[in-house]
């Protein structure tokens, strides 16, 4: 028997997106549910139209050039938005991962996997770009430190963003916070 791999492509059961300089070549039927827009509507834009901020865009960027330049791989939990249909500018949780197909050009051309996150953990509270990469770090189980050295800002910044989290999220401990951004709460 021989494989289609579009229809394997098409038929994914994790969003897929082909990309080139971080624009979309083409991606899959989950991916176009999951963001609530067309093939038509993805296939060549920028990946920026799938994220909160432009900020958020161009922070993101940065940081996965020296994973992908490292290992041909990056992978991390984020906020991304809906673009069209019944949850337009939703910001839903996100598990991405990619695969350089160039190290030494790593935003040349990929492959992408997105997962949607949000029955797992729902966005609760209006957050900066700040502070959802702070969250996300503190729910892969860093330390400050290690937050800071990630993100490029001192630890002593990443425990003022993890007090404003707390206070957000009404938590009495780091623990508890994680356990609220996990539940969504």
């Amino acid at each position: 028997m021989e494989v289609d791999y579009q229809l394997a492509f098409d038929l994914a059961p994790v969003g897929l997106v082909l990309s080139r300089n971080r624009s979309i070549v083409d991606c899959n039927q989950h991916l176009c549910e999951m963001f609530g827009a067309t093939r038509e509507q993805l296939a060549g834009q920028s990946f920026l139209i799938l994220y909160p901020s432009a900020d958020e865009y161009e922070r993101i960027g940065a940081r996965m050039l020296p994973a992908l330049n490292t290992r041909g791989l990056y992978s991390d939990d984020r906020i991304m938005k809906r673009v069209d249909g019944r949850n337009k500018g939703e910001t839903f949780w996100c598990h991405v991962t990619g695969r350089a197909l160039n190290r030494s050009a790593p935003h040349e051309a990929g492959i992408w996997t997105f997962e949607d996150l949000s029955s797992r953990r729902p966005v609760t509270a209006e957050l900066t770009a700040r502070e959802r990469e702070v969250a996300a770090h503190l729910m892969d189980g860093l330390t400050s430190k290690e937050i800071g050295r990630a993100l490029v800002i001192s630890h002593r910044t990443v425990e003022i963003y993890r007090a404003r989290l707390m206070r957000k999220y009404k938590a009495s401990t780091t623990a508890d916070l994680v356990h609220k951004l996990m539940a969504g709460s």
